[in-house]
């Protein structure tokens, strides 16, 4: 299937996108973002707060080794990562419901710029503050009965989305 290596990955250019965790407490949706930060050559995940780290067995069972391969480090609290994002002329966008978000599929990620995204705790979602330090929030239109969506899910569909406006596929 020609995939890179672990170390031809590491050189490889990047998408230049950020995945921001806020205390997700699940390992495996952990594992699973670093596996579809793998998947696109995402720049960077920066997983916050209690966010669990690699190497842990539950991690590695859904990331299948991308932990390895993704480049990913460890802030106190989200809010710290965004300000660090920031002060580098990073946007910074939570994705979460909220007044005046941009619907995903309206967006469209100017090329040249550096974007974060952050995505929040499976039950409380992006911390209040953290929304209040951010450039913007998206939204993904639901149609349904639930009113959200696995954080795994949601890292997917937001990333494929800065992949496809990009033109890296």
């Amino acid at each position: 299937m020609e995939r890179l290596t672990v170390e031809e990955f590491r050189q490889a250019v990047k998408m230049p996108l950020t995945v921001v965790l806020d205390d997700v407490r699940s390992m495996h949706n952990v594992g699973s973002v670093l596996r579809t930060a793998d998947a696109f050559r995402v720049e960077q995940v920066v997983l916050c707060g209690i966010t669990g780290t690699p190497p842990h067995p539950e991690i590695h069972k859904t990331a299948l080794g991308a932990e390895d391969s993704v480049s990913w480090r460890h802030c106190t609290s989200a809010l710290e990562a965004v300000e660090e994002l920031r002060a580098q002329g990073v946007t910074v966008l939570s994705v979460e419901q909220a007044e005046g978000s941009t619907m995903l599929p309206a967006f469209h990620p100017e090329p040249g710029r550096r974007y974060a995204v952050v995505l929040g705790n499976e039950v409380k979602g992006v911390h209040q503050e953290v929304i209040d330090h951010s450039d913007g929030c998206l939204e993904i239109p639901q149609h349904g009965t639930k009113h959200s969506m696995n954080v795994s899910v949601t890292a997917g569909i937001v990333v494929y989305h800065f992949a496809l406006s990009l033109n890296v596929l």
